[in-house]
């Protein structure tokens, strides 16, 4: 079905732009867009728009494709720019691959009409016509398409709402998760935003929770914006809210940098990593209320990282890695051990330190400022996700890197800046933060040996899968801990081993 149409004022040149990003915004690979309208109606000036805006480069050289009938760019998503003003024939887009085009890349189209019925159904049409000095832009399309469109000019709307006119739109790289990002400038000034419309929790998994329900994942923005305002105010850099539109889903953000904890070869930088341990402790070293206030919301309230949703989670590594590795599905008998002997490890640690655990407390998530003192230099990114649980958790997440390779030098080191941080306080113990990190490491490194595996197989997320390696050479440095024995022995039956993960 078709749907729309969506009609949009345009003054001017700067107006297309504008709406150029806003369907660059919402294009996906698959999606052919038809640009209709009479010579000088702005077509060309609407695709360069939406190349260049998914290129992310203003200043690409986006030529008409007026005489070669097409132009390819091998971009984020593969853009190819067809005029077919001059087509001849339509059958001449056999010739040119266009089915081809249309299945690995977007494919915006000037003169459609030109093609007869060889385009087949467009995702999204833009017709443009004069209006006075301006132009009329209407919008329609299939349904899918078409919602994504208008999700993309929610924004927009949002954006205008909150005093950003004329702000340009930009695709960010996000995490696994269903957030999506964008830098937003204004003025010279960058800004994020942050698109997390509110999630169904999924089915139900025990009883009637999900998944989602029964780990305490996020499935709004409002948690992120407690914990920001609560970070904040205890003196930590997470991103200011600048404004927010709770029931969308939608947050402007402070830009706190880009800055890497990563050399310019891609190997960790130590100071960097001990100073985000620093930070931690800093962060352990201080009450947290479980009552967090939400402007514009109900106040939220931080769960425990309870004993259901730690077991969940570390069941992942039965339900995806396993088959992955041995190509055999779990048993019944399997799946009962594995629990046994998991709860037999967290028995062990129920005297552990809890305080906050922030989650995902790792490289990709801190942004390092260099030119800021103290703790200012570290920038925390995420959060959504935070409970109250072993404070251990956190810093297993930040000393075995999922993403990064860290020697067991580094990590030693990492726990250790940690623990001289701690060690002021009457109550620290550091043979207890040796057992819970050992712990803590072991449960999460499972959940992400089964998280990877699931991301490339139902997901397909292929990149995941390079990281395994690293993950199982983590969790076998920890393994060896005695507290975590039947573990141990339960994963070497799944051959699990040394030589396995070499």
């Amino acid at each position: 079905m078709t749907s729309g149409p969506i009609e949009i004022a345009l003054a001017d040149e700067a107006a297309t732009i504008l709406l150029g990003e806003d369907v660059a915004l919402a294009l996906r690979a698959g999606d052919v867009v038809c640009l209709q309208g009479d010579l000088g109606a702005g077509k060309t000036t609407l695709a360069r728009a939406i190349i260049r805006a998914v290129a992310g480069d203003d200043d690409l050289e986006v030529p008409s494709p007026t005489f070669t009938l097409v132009q390819s760019y091998e971009l984020r998503i593969p853009i190819h720019h067809l005029d077919l003003y001059r087509l001849a024939d339509p059958a001449e887009l056999d010739e040119l691959g266009f089915d081809e085009m249309a299945e690995r890349g977007a494919v915006l189209v000037e003169w459609p009409e030109n093609a007869g019925d060889h385009l087949g159904e467009a995702a999204l049409t833009v017709r443009l016509d004069h209006r006075g000095a301006g132009r009329l832009a209407e919008v329609s399309g299939g349904d899918e398409a078409f919602a994504r469109f208008g999700g993309s000019c929610r924004i927009r709307a949002f954006l205008e709402a909150n005093g950003k006119r004329n702000a340009h739109r930009r695709h960010l790289q996000g995490d696994a998760s269903y957030r999506a990002y964008e830098t937003v400038v204004v003025g010279g000034d960058e800004l994020i935003l942050m698109n997390a419309p509110r999630q169904p929790a999924g089915p139900a998994l025990r009883g009637s929770r999900s998944y989602a329900e029964i780990v305490h994942r996020a499935l709004s923005v409002h948690p992120f914006v407690a914990m920001a305002d609560a970070l904040r105010e205890r003196g930590f850099a997470a991103p200011r809210i600048e404004a927010a539109e709770l029931d969308l889903g939608l947050l402007l953000l402070e830009h706190l940098g880009t800055g890497s904890f990563l050399s310019p070869g891609g190997h960790p930088v130590e100071e960097r990593y001990l100073e985000a341990a620093r930070l931690l402790a800093a962060l352990h070293g201080r009450p947290w209320p479980r009552r967090l206030p939400v402007h514009g919301g109900a106040p939220h309230i931080m769960p425990d990282y309870d004993r259901d949703a730690m077991l969940t989670e570390a069941e992942l590594f039965l339900d995806w890695y396993v088959p992955f590795a041995t190509g055999h599905q779990p048993t019944d008998a399997m799946r009962s051990r594995f629990h046994a002997a998991w709860n037999a490890v967290l028995d062990q640690v129920e005297d552990g330190e809890k305080g906050l655990v922030l989650r995902d407390y790792h490289s990709p998530n801190i942004v390092w400022r260099e030119e800021r003192e103290g703790f200012d230099r570290l920038g925390l990114i995420d959060f959504q996700d935070a409970l109250i649980g072993s404070t251990a958790y956190d810093l297993a997440s930040l000393a075995q890197d999922a993403r990064v390779a860290i020697p067991v030098g580094l990590q030693d080191r990492i726990v250790a800046a940690y623990a001289e941080a701690r060690q002021s306080g009457a109550a620290f113990d550091l043979a207890r933060l040796e057992r819970d990190f050992a712990v803590m490491a072991a449960q999460r490194n499972s959940k992400i040996l089964g998280i990877f595996v699931r991301l490339d197989r139902s997901e397909g997320k292929p990149v995941y899968i390079v990281h395994l390696p690293r993950i199982r050479e983590y969790l076998l440095r920890v393994l060896a801990h005695p507290v975590l024995a039947p573990v141990a022995r339960l994963y070497e039956e799944f051959g699990f081993t040394p030589q396995e993960a070499a």
